[in-house]
């Protein structure tokens, strides 16, 4: 039997499970034997897996995280580390590793393809969604509606209080998780890495709402936006309103896939397989227009997902409420 084996690297996202599940129950019916390597690329160094069979992955799509575990892992950046591995590859006569994670992993993957004949797969697997090659990743859509059910509750508080809240969410260098979120919880402004903060619009923003009537607002921030404490300042001083600041944190990387990161996660698994099964080319499986799809993950590792402007220009529409005028102007409607 050919040999297919699975890693589980980086940050955790829900539905890697149901991920594992599908590969494994999918490469055992075109006979493959099915190894899962523990703790992220770490498991390959050491030589420390578990072999999979569809019976041991049963009763795993519900939950979040990963069966195999993950970790960060230092080795696996060096020369000797990436040695080891495919040594280990190799070894154990793997015909295809697949890799379940993000960004971080397909560029360790791609590295570690330079150095076996091992074919690598990746399946993205993160709440970021920062994976060129695919609109949406494993992960994403459970971070979102995570988040929004979290924002939703502090809106009450905000609206009892009257006060501006500043939620910071995760996405250290790309702000695909906070647009989402923003737009879906109505948010009056998103804070992005990739748009430098316009203190004095969001100023005046704050500034029309009050004269609007309406004296809360929520704030919705990327991570990777380090001028929030500044912000929360600058606002208070210039409107007199309360600001409080929260961080959602690790919670959105927890918690029970929705449906669509475990339909995400059985479709990209088929795509891997099948993959697998041709022996091909090193490469992803994505998304794209409702298509399953793929890349090269050379491709994926070296260009950057285009952002989304559009979704933060939207969520400012929404949130002013403004008509449009004949003549191309703006007035409160």
């Amino acid at each position: 039997m050919k040999a297919i084996a699975l890693v589980t690297s980086g940050g955790d996202a829900p539905g890697m499970n149901a991920a594992i599940r599908a590969v494994t129950r999918l490469a055992y019916a075109e006979g493959f034997q099915v190894y899962g390597f523990e703790k992220g690329w770490e498991g390959l160094i050491t030589n420390t897996f578990r072999k999979l069979t569809p019976r041991s992955v049963g009763g795993i799509i519900h939950l979040g995280g990963t069966i195999l575990y993950t970790s960060r892992c230092d080795a696996f950046k060096t020369e000797e580390g990436l040695e080891k591995a495919a040594q280990t590859l190799a070894e154990n006569k793997i015909a295809s590793l697949i890799v379940i994670g993000g960004d971080g992993s397909f560029r360790g993957a791609y590295a570690l393809s330079k150095k076996t004949d091992t074919q690598i797969i990746g399946i993205p697997a993160t709440i970021d969604n920062d994976i060129f090659g695919t609109e949406e990743t494993i992960g994403f859509d459970t971070a979102v509606n995570t988040a929004v059910a979290e924002i939703d509750k502090i809106r009450d508080t905000a609206v009892s209080h009257e006060r501006i809240f500043i939620v910071e969410v995760m996405g250290r260098t790309r702000g695909f998780l906070a647009a989402t979120i923003g737009l879906a919880v109505g948010a009056e402004t998103i804070l992005v890495p990739e748009v430098k903060i316009n203190e004095a619009e969001i100023v005046r923003t704050m500034k029309e709402n009050t004269a609007k009537g309406k004296r809360s607002g929520i704030i919705v921030a990327a991570e990777g936006v380090k001028s929030t404490n500044k912000l929360m300042k600058t606002i208070e001083k210039e409107t007199g309103a309360e600001v409080r600041f929260s961080t959602l944190g690790y919670v959105q990387r927890g918690g029970n896939p929705t449906a669509r990161s475990r339909l995400l996660a059985c479709l990209f698994a088929e795509k891997a397989v099948e993959l697998a099964a041709l022996g091909k080319e090193n490469s992803i499986a994505g998304i794209q227009d409702g298509r399953i799809t793929q890349v090269k993950l050379e491709e994926s590792c070296r260009k950057e997902k285009p952002s989304s402007p559009q979704l933060v220009a939207l969520a400012k529409m929404l949130a002013a409420y403004y008509r449009r005028q004949p003549k191309n102007t703006l007035a409160m409607s």
